[in-house]
């Protein structure tokens, strides 16, 4: 059975490491929601094309286009044997659409990672990451305004009864032994 998966967690806790070592133990596509809006950009896509309209203005991207350039992704053959999507959904209403879309083709999601991590944790990996505007202004209003966006979605999935919540403040092993437990368990 494929394995659908969606990665949450604020920054700096873990997913993208994770990820990597999903992939290659279960051969699951990663899907970030940054490739999908590159890969349209690039390509100047219809989705494309309406996306870069609000970005050029400085404004958020709507769902709708978000929703549809997901769902074009999901479509693509190399997502049967399983996904992992990373960065989206990034709210209650595409969660929705997600669930939907997923159910009307067949599939849903198997599993919901939640990697939780303290924030003093968090703003130490962040700072340590050395870049110019991870000052620690910044990155307490960074990890503010994703705490807003995913705790909803944490609360969504965990209604769904797909979320498992793991605590990835410890060792990287550790925490993929973790998520290996539920992977293998789906």
């Amino acid at each position: 059975m494929a394995k659908n998966l969606i990665l949450l967690g604020l920054p700096g806790a873990g997913k993208g490491t994770q990820a990597d070592f999903i992939v290659e133990d279960y051969s699951i596509v990663h899907i970030s929601t940054g490739d999908i809006f590159r890969a349209n950009l690039a390509e100047n896509t219809e989705l494309g094309k309406k996306a870069r309209q609000f970005m050029d203005a400085g404004d958020l991207v709507p769902d709708e286009i978000t929703n549809a350039m997901v769902a074009d992704r999901l479509s693509q053959q190399d997502v049967e044997a399983g996904f992992m999507l990373d960065g989206y959904p990034r709210n209650e209403a595409q969660a929705v659409f997600l669930d939907k879309y997923l159910s009307e083709n067949g599939k849903s999601i198997s599993a919901t990672l939640y990697f939780e991590v303290a924030d003093s944790l968090l703003r130490d990996r962040l700072l340590g990451r050395g870049r110019a505007d991870d000052t620690p202004e910044v990155i307490d209003n960074r990890l503010e305004v994703n705490k807003a966006a995913n705790l909803p979605l944490v609360d969504y999935y965990q209604k769904v009864g797909v979320l498992h919540t793991i605590d990835g403040g410890r060792e990287l092993t550790d925490v993929y032994h973790d998520v290996k437990e539920v992977l293998d368990n789906l």
